[in-house]
């Protein structure tokens, strides 16, 4: 398989463009769960955000005829499906019933560490280099700085225990399906790939989000529930995929560190929190983690060496 364009250790204007989207994309919905969980159980969140997601997608799918490739590698898709949507979002659903928002943004915020671990197993030892490790690592502990404190108390620390392995296992997922969609669904139009593991989970739930749901969804829910579906879905998974092709499936996950940025933003300007001098602080010490990361320190990318281009196949 040709390596995507992304991994000659440069990054475009447009994947920078595409990090900036996925930060605020899927920073989102640390505050949209938290509301959508007062009235929807998590079961029907999947559902719903998955269904939703599927419905706009497919029209466009169909007329670009993109579902067809999909079908011819199901297995795949299903498995990118199950790995990328449907353990993820319930378990995160479940896991914000418990966890403050805080606590979970910086577990999921180790998904680039398990992305740089997976790469190294596959041969790819880029991520390894001291510029790129102390990215991570600087990334990371700036992650730690923004949301240390309050939002780091668990009221019930044995209760808790579970929900933060649910959420480590979330980020070990997400780590994982990058590498499916470089390695198995490369040749696979994106909408496609999207538009079928949207549908196949949505149905997959959709028993159990019925059995599940006892109460009247507030207006407040339904109206985040839909956010999640049409922007935290729907649209950044086709920024995902973009994102994927640009720079690799073991760079991609790096907006991971900006997404806590953005859930407390949003507390401060939607729900009137204070502005935490964490934040002040450990922001700054993100971006330079993120962009050593990506960028293992060089303003301009350069070529992609034969070794590089094999480790990706």
């Amino acid at each position: 398989m040709a390596p995507p364009a992304g991994p000659a250790h440069g990054v475009s204007g447009r994947a920078w463009l595409l990090y900036g989207a996925m930060a605020i994309l899927w920073g989102i919905p640390y505050l949209l769960i938290k509301e959508a969980v007062d009235s929807f159980s998590p079961a029907a969140i999947v559902a719903g955000r998955t269904l939703l997601g599927a419905l706009i997608l497919l029209p466009l799918a169909i007329r670009r005829g993109a579902l067809r490739p999909a079908l011819k590698l199901w297995p795949w898709v299903l498995a990118f499906g199950a790995i990328e949507m449907a353990g993820p979002f319930f378990l995160l659903g479940h896991a914000e019933l418990t966890l403050p928002s805080g606590l979970t943004g910086l577990l999921v915020a180790t998904v680039p560490l398990f992305a740089a671990g997976i790469a190294l197993a596959r041969g790819d030892r880029t991520m390894l280099s001291p510029t790129r490790a102390a990215g991570l690592a600087i990334g990371f502990l700036g992650v730690g700085v923004i949301v240390a404190g309050p939002g780091l108390a668990v009221a019930d620390p044995a209760r808790a225990l579970g929900a933060i392995g649910e959420v480590l296992l979330v980020a070990f997922l997400y780590a994982v399906a990058p590498f499916i969609v470089a390695t198995k669904l490369a040749r696979v139009p994106s909408l496609g790939t999207i538009t079928l593991s949207l549908f196949c989970v949505g149905i997959a739930y959709l028993p159990v989000a019925v059995l599940t749901q006892h109460e009247v969804p507030t207006v407040r829910s339904t109206v985040s529930l839909a956010a999640l579906g049409i922007l935290c879905t729907a649209v950044a998974f086709l920024a995902f995929f973009a994102l994927i092709g640009e720079v690799g499936p073991a760079r991609a996950p790096l907006f991971t560190y900006i997404n806590p940025v953005v859930a407390i933003v949003l507390g401060v300007v939607v729900l009137g929190e204070d502005l935490s001098s964490g934040l002040i602080i450990g922001f700054p010490v993100v971006l330079v983690g993120c962009w050593l990361a990506a960028t293992g320190g060089r303003v301009r990318p350069r070529p992609l060496r034969r070794a590089d281009a094999s480790a990706l196949e």
